[in-house]
């Protein structure tokens, strides 16, 4: 299944069971200052769970564009990104644990049929109740794994707001991935289980002070990574392997003159950039622009890390312009503002890669 495939699955599925497919919401959280970045599906719904404002329906779903500052290090590896598609379904005070459970279950196994027996579960230390409903849809005890608050509690997304305990679903994608301990199981950080999905319990709001209170009604919010469930259900340990960045990196193949999968340093730097040009693509698109403080130090910052990636590809004159150009070409339908804003993306890449660039020129020239 393509990513287009799996996407349109997901909101079909959600839909057919009540759910209001809503359309992503910015990158720029909206009257939102606990946030930098929308970091998460839920962002746009957190109103609905705190009840200051009415949802369109208690049943909610949607593909949002996300972006996590946390992650930027570690692009370039088998899963780690800063802009990635989120899928997921909401629920606003209407139905809770069971019902998302049973659709979860559903959807992987039928929807998008993978192996049962390759998929294992995570939930909350003392959550027996969500332990009982993953055992109701035929998930041996063995394969239901409790951890504490630092892996199955999520939330709240930024300084403050809803959250609460959760339940993952994480993929084996087989021994011959793993580290080969017998004690190989999701939470190994060897690459071999990817977590595909988070079902959060989101029953509490955090204040300030990180004091938890219950929230009038408890609510559901799940995330799907898109490029994670995409890798899995083709076999493939990188993302980067996907449809998703193939246009891209078969892109900056061209523009470096190599080619993808023959040596390892080479593939590094060329996952770094087209995961970066991909997000600056994305953020461009949503209204940032380049500077020294706030999101668009985050623009700064990424765009600058990518030019010095693509200086190790040969690329020493700007480029990731033309690294724009597939992102915008292959996503634009989705999200339509990209080739709306195409001019605008296209130019502000160019002339911040550009004043980079000099400046680099400029320092090595006093070397």
């Amino acid at each position: 299944m393509t990513g287009n495939e799996i996407r349109e699955a997901f909101l079909r599925f959600f839909e057919e069971k009540g759910h209001k497919v809503i359309p992503s919401s910015s990158l720029v959280p909206q009257d939102d200052p606990t946030l930098l970045l929308t970091s998460a599906g839920m962002v746009q719904i957190k109103p609905y769970f705190l009840g200051e404002a009415a949802p369109p329906s208690r049943r909610l779903a949607s593909c949002q564009k996300c972006f996590r500052t946390t992650d930027i290090e570690s692009v370039g590896d088998s899963q780690h990104l800063t802009f990635f598609e989120m899928l997921g379904n909401f629920s606003v005070g209407d139905y809770f644990k069971r019902e998302a459970i049973a659709w979860a279950w559903e959807f992987v196994t039928q929807w998008l049929r993978l192996p049962p027996e390759r998929l294992w579960v995570t939930i909350f230390l003392d959550d027996d109740e969500s332990f009982e409903y993953w055992r109701e849809v035929g998930v041996p005890a063995e394969r239901i794994l409790r951890f504490g608050e630092e892996d199955n509690f999520w939330g709240p997304a930024g300084e403050w707001g809803p959250c609460g305990p959760c339940s993952e679903i994480h993929y084996d994608m087989g021994k011959e991935f793993g580290c080969g301990k017998p004690t190989c199981k999701p939470g190994c950080d060897c690459g071999r289980f990817f977590e595909i999905w988070n079902l959060v319990f989101t029953n509490y709001n955090q204040d300030k002070d990180g004091k938890r209170s219950l929230l009038p009604k408890p609510n559901i919010d799940t995330g799907m990574g898109l490029e994670r469930t995409v890798a899995v259900i083709n076999g493939k340990k990188w993302v980067y392997e996907t449809d998703l960045f193939a246009p891209i990196i078969e892109r900056i193949s061209d523009l470096a003159g190599c080619k993808y999968g023959q040596d390892e340093a080479i593939d590094h730097a060329i996952r770094i950039v087209a995961e970066h040009g991909r997000a600056i693509t994305f953020l461009i698109g949503d209204g940032v622009v380049p500077s020294n403080e706030g999101r668009g130090y985050v623009l700064r910052r990424i765009l600058r890390r990518a030019a010095l990636f693509g200086r190790k590809l040969g690329l020493n004159e700007p480029f990731l312009a033309q690294v724009a150009q597939p992102v915008i070409a292959q996503m634009g339908d989705i999200y339509p503002e990209l080739p709306m804003n195409q001019n605008l993306i296209l130019g502000a890449i160019h002339s911040e890669e550009e004043k980079f660039g000099n400046t680099l020129d400029t320092g090595l020239e006093w070397l």
